[in-house]
């Protein structure tokens, strides 16, 4: 629409003092956000805890393995020669029960990786079947949300939802998950080896650990926060890039590229430093962890050579312990860089399940009652609407409008007028009163219902990424080619189009060199093929020239016959034929009737029919 009055406002706009908006974060529930995401995935439980017991079991076999090379190393040991009584003698090497040792590590080691095959197959396949639903909940719930949620939301806010915050999710589910796992199984069966060969030993090895233990909860405990404002840095880096763009002619215009620059630096600043701080204490975990594992290599092999030199232990003990400590340590600071990415992927979907509670629009599938052959009378019976309670923008409209009659709306920016038409089209629901089409109260029927019967042709235009005749036709069904070449020759459009080299198959994207104008002919075209009882003009032909403005101006009083029309005016002198003229001031109707009536009425109308000319 032309005008958004008192409507609340997303923070900033392009070069704006917050940018995207900032994203208003509720204080964070892990547990709770967790569970919810478990409530989310019950659905796929089952092939993720297949996948999670074939990661578990691949890695207790892993961990039976060093046991079997400590058995593998004795009998090697075996057949190496003896002192007895000053005098060597030879030893025997079990073949038999080498080759059995060998065969069992061989099928041990090859289960684990088809196990690991299998975990890693299901988790990636069940990831990507979530994020596709988590995306697919996300975009159906944007349809499901009144418009007020946007008037305080940043686009770019939203979208990074459902890319950055959903990938986040994507990715802990498909790799820290099955990591978790497999690192808790690999820790907890390594200990139990570790006790199993040798107690002293295996206190030895955790007493170093505790060490990295310690200094792992610390980071986590600070990296948790970091993580949280990344995650919010993110959408607010979006939200700014996008209405910068968007607006990126009136940003270069009015010189606001210096203040944008500025505002973007700012984000950006903030972005780099929880980035930085979260990344860098994540990366700390690596390099202390294989500093207490080297630690825990150095203690075993002290008090291991201790206890092998005074008989306690075999040396095969210590080869074993040597791997054990490695399996041990290991999993720490696996098991810290996936909590490290659950607290990220909690922090996204607190706000993935943040905007999927939002509060929707009324449920309507009760509401059997639909229009059919609609004829065109509308009522306004004391509306009253604002779109904040404490703030009214409509007190107490009321009007009658009869089939087919052309209706302007003027008044000052700021009156309603826009306001009315949303509130007509049910974009908003009322405060107050009702509207009334045919005689039937329109909040007693679908929304879907409801737009269905109104064409529409706004000042800014509205085109996507396709071809000509897809954008004319949109959405609408069984549309013959000559329809839409009659409707791009009413309003003076086939000329041009058959000058393009693929004529109405041109595809429209950023490349595409059309001129505001044209862009405004194919939205006019568009309402001709929707071919609506009811017909919605905010200023159609402001975007021409002179001589369009005369062949689309023709062209839609020839829409307009035969149905209800509701003109938003600005330019007074285009809406002298129209049948009902209101004049809007405040929220209220200060007058209306035909041209000729409020000019001769001498009242606000003619004050400001008067002002254009006084302007020129």
């Amino acid at each position: 629409m032309s005008e958004n009055e008192n409507r609340p406002r997303r923070s900033g706009g392009p070069g704006g003092p917050m940018g995207g908006g900032q994203v208003i974060e509720k204080p964070k529930n892990f547990k709770k956000t967790m569970g919810k995401l478990i409530q989310y995935c019950k659905r796929y439980l089952a092939p993720i805890t297949i996948a999670l017991v074939a990661a578990a079991s691949a890695t207790v076999m892993q961990i039976i393995g060093p046991n079997k090379l400590k058995e593998l190393t004795q009998e090697v040991m075996k057949g190496l020669p003896a002192m007895v009584n000053g005098s060597p003698i030879a030893g025997t090497i079990d073949m038999d029960a080498i080759v059995k040792i060998a065969w069992t590590l061989m099928i041990l080691y090859v289960s684990a990786f088809v196990l690991n095959y299998l975990q890693s197959f299901l988790m990636a396949t069940i990831t990507q079947i979530i994020s596709k639903k988590m995306r697919t909940d996300i975009s159906q719930k944007i349809n499901r949300l009144p418009l007020k949620y946007f008037d305080s939301t940043s686009f770019g806010d939203v979208l990074s939802r459902v890319t950055n915050d959903v990938d986040a999710i994507g990715m802990t589910l498909n790799q820290s998950l099955g990591t978790l796992i497999t690192s808790i199984t690999m820790l907890v069966g390594s200990l139990i080896m570790m006790f199993y060969n040798s107690w002293i030993l295996a206190l030895t090895a955790m007493g170093a650990s505790m060490i990295g233990f310690v200094l792992m909860m610390t980071i986590m405990k600070h990296s948790q926060k970091y993580f949280k404002q990344q995650q919010k840095g993110l959408g607010d880096i979006n939200g700014h890039i996008e209405e910068v763009y968007t607006g990126h002619n009136v940003v270069k215009v009015y010189n606001g590229s210096k203040e944008a620059k500025a505002t973007f630096e700012e984000i950006n600043e903030d972005l780099y430093k929880s980035a930085w701080k979260s990344q860098f204490l994540s990366g700390l975990m690596m390099p202390v962890m294989g500093f207490i594992g080297n630690f825990g290599y150095v203690a075993v092999c002290v008090v291991g050579a201790v206890l092998a030199v005074n008989g306690t232990i075999s040396f095969a003990v210590i080869i074993a312990f040597m791997i054990y400590i490695r399996l041990f340590t290991q999993p720490l600071s696996q098991i810290a860089q996936a909590m490290n990415n659950l607290q990220r992927t909690a922090a996204a979907g607190e706000r993935v399940f943040e905007f999927l509670e939002e509060e929707e629009l009324e449920d309507e599938t009760n509401k059997v009652k639909k229009l059919t052959k609609v004829k065109g009378d509308i009522e306004f019976k004391n509306v009253k609407f604002g779109y904040t309670k404490e703030k009214p923008v409509i007190h107490n409209f009321s009007a009658s409008v009869k089939s087919g009659e052309k209706v302007a709306i003027v008044g000052p920016t700021g009156a309603g007028k826009t306001t009315m038409v949303n509130l007509l089209m049910r974009f908003y629901d009322l405060d107050g009163g009702e509207i009334k089409i045919d005689g039937v109260p329109i909040h007693t029927i679908p929304r879907e219902n409801v737009h269905e019967h109104f064409g529409m042709v706004l000042q800014d235009t509205w085109l996507f990424e396709g071809t000509i005749r897809d954008n004319i036709v949109y959405s609408k069904e069984n549309i013959t080619d000559e329809e839409v070449k009659n409707a791009c020759k009413t309003v003076g459009l086939h000329h041009f189009i058959k000058t393009l080299p693929d004529g109405y198959n041109t595809v429209l994207n950023d490349k595409a060199s059309l001129s505001e104008g044209q862009k405004q002919l194919i939205t006019i075209a568009r309402a001709m093929i929707q071919n609506a009882p009811l017909l919605i003009l905010d200023e159609a032909t402001s975007s021409v020239d002179t001589r369009t403005e005369r062949i689309v101006q023709a062209a839609m009083d020839q829409l307009m016959q035969g149905r209800t029309s509701f003109v938003i005016a600005h330019r007074l002198s285009t809406i002298k034929n129209a049948d009902l003229i209101l004049v809007m001031k405040d929220g209220d109707i200060v007058e209306s009737g035909s041209h000729e009536e409020l000019l001769a009425a001498g009242g606000f109308y003619k004050e400001l029919y008067n002002s254009q000319f006084e302007a020129a």
